[in-house]
């Protein structure tokens, strides 16, 4: 049988072989094919049983065509979603993505690095763990591209996308004070990421801002590696604990979960007996009663601006690649919890 060959899906497609070739090479954007033309390339290719030889491509053009996506948690909602939105747009690119999850050790992201740097890829879209400096440090130094999401690195000089998170935090705040909860209580992760850090300074900054005085004893630090039960029962000592309460902000929608678990052992009804607010919305804060009001982060304009700027640096033909650093607005979404 004969093997179809570019000229050959050229001749099918109605286009130029040039055409097929910038289509397949995931060149249609930057050479403006339009999309119809490109799908037909794509369909016609594909009903053909015609594949790139992708070693081919890679020893021709010094590019694997292949992405790093490494995250804290590929289970995680906002992660699970953030990579699969990261792979399509990639893919339009004509990129395939290869992710994997640090659990936030950074002994372990260091390893993924070294992994994907062995499969040659691209470039890397990377999540951070604390303690990741100076491998990140050492991807920018050998200009390699790199864009980090969800956080990033103050000590390191690399672009980044993600929400703001002291303004998010400050909107929810505004929010509660409006509907005329004062006693909030704040719930968090103990780990060393800086979007942890903005979170609460959202929180103490908005206090700070109503006049309110400051009482740490409301304010609950759960370990990263908590067992569930652990945290569901510190969570609920926080509650029994402090009476007062008639309110609960968790800085996370896996907190907010656990939360909802401590709330209901306790017997407490939402929002008659306490107020919630998550960060980070969920499928299930849409159905829990009475709906749970969140910071709804935009994950799929994060992907795409991360991918767009990596995109930009793996083209890229400056000996320094260069930094963009971008900060999205995240949204309240108010339901019956608040």
């Amino acid at each position: 049988m004969k093997k179809v060959s570019i000229k050959d899906i050229a001749q099918m497609a109605g286009v130029a072989s040039s055409t097929v070739s910038f289509v397949l090479n995931g060149k249609a954007r930057k050479m403006r094919i339009s999309e119809t033309v490109e799908k037909r390339v794509i369909e016609v290719a594909r009903n053909a049983g015609y594949y790139p030889n992708q070693l081919a491509i890679s020893l021709r053009t010094g590019k694997s065509k292949t992405l790093g996506l490494i995250v804290e948690n590929i289970g995680n909602p906002f992660f699970a979603t953030l990579a699969k939105t990261i792979e399509e747009e990639a893919e339009q690119y004509g990129y395939r993505v290869v992710y994997c999850s640090t659990e936030n050790n950074a002994s372990k992201g260091k390893e993924l690095i070294n992994m994907l740097s062995q499969r040659q890829v691209d470039g890397y879209l990377i999540t951070p763990a604390p303690h990741m400096e100076d491998d990140i440090q050492q991807l920018v130094q050998l200009n390699r591209p790199v864009v980090l999401i969800d956080r990033y690195l103050p000590s390191v000089d690399v672009s980044h996308v993600l929400v703001n998170n002291t303004e998010a935090v400050s909107q929810g705040m505004a929010h509660l004070f409006d509907r005329g909860y004062k006693e909030i209580g704040f719930v968090t992760v103990d780990l060393d990421v800086i979007q942890m850090e903005e979170r609460l300074d959202g929180y103490l900054g908005a206090l700070s801002k109503q006049g309110i005085r400051l009482n740490k004893d409301i304010i609950l630090k759960i370990p990263y590696t908590h067992q569930r039960d652990e945290a569901v029962e510190l969570i609920a000592a926080l509650l029994k604990d402090n009476p007062q309460l008639d309110a609960l902000f968790f800085a996370t929608n896996y907190l907010a979960i656990l939360g909802l678990e401590s709330i209901n052992r306790l017997k407490m009804a939402i929002p008659q007996d306490i107020a919630v607010i998550s960060f980070d919305d969920h499928d299930i804060f849409r159905i829990y009663p009475p709906g749970i009001t969140s910071i709804q982060q935009p994950v799929e304009a994060i992907a795409k601006k991360a991918v767009a700027l990596l995109m930009e640096q793996c083209e890229s033909t400056e000996s320094k690649l260069s930094t963009t650093e971008v900060e999205l607005t995240a949204k309240l979404i108010v339901r019956g919890s608040t």
